[in-house]
């Protein structure tokens, strides 16, 4: 790998967390919420509506790897799309094995920057608003104090 595609490949991954915040709060708590709405919901199958997210997601990352291993001019975006697919990998690491348990790989370990990463989750699912984020969260000051004084924890396991 060249210098120039690693530093793609690196400022695509970073780029991702704001270009997810956005998604996450105006797409996912927009016009979109008729698929999220399922994963602010008690666990009810192994499979939510908002599972369709990362499908799309995919699907249009793959769009892309087509476009820049078959068009001429394109071929940037292919590692636009390896640091992409590397910030979904984290993103699906942390969020859905780690904070939700979707499987079993971490029972029973706790790793600290993810525990943090999980409060802050938390107090996204307590209030249904910030932070949007998730590898990189902004939680609000005035919701942080307001979790604080609650235990409820709104992801954990019925």
């Amino acid at each position: 790998m060249t210098w120039p595609t690693f530093v793609i490949v690196v400022l695509a991954f970073f780029a991702m967390e704001p270009v997810t915040a956005a998604t996450h709060r105006w797409v996912m708590h927009g016009i979109g919420e008729f698929l999220h709405r399922s994963h602010h919901r008690r666990v009810v199958s192994r499979f939510e509506a908002n599972d369709w997210y990362p499908v799309m997601f995919a699907a249009g990352v793959n769009i892309g790897f087509f476009a820049g291993f078959n068009w001429d001019g394109f071929g940037s975006l292919v590692p636009v799309g390896v640091g992409v697919t590397l910030y979904g990998a984290a993103y699906a690491l942390v969020h859905d094995v780690y904070i939700h348990g979707r499987l079993d790989w971490f029972s029973g370990r706790r790793i600290a920057v993810f525990d943090r990463l999980g409060e802050a989750h938390r107090i996204h699912h307590l209030y249904n608003a910030a932070p949007y984020g998730m590898l990189l969260p902004v939680v609000p000051a005035d919701l942080r104090q307001r979790a604080g004084r609650t235990d409820r924890n709104p992801l954990a396991r019925a």
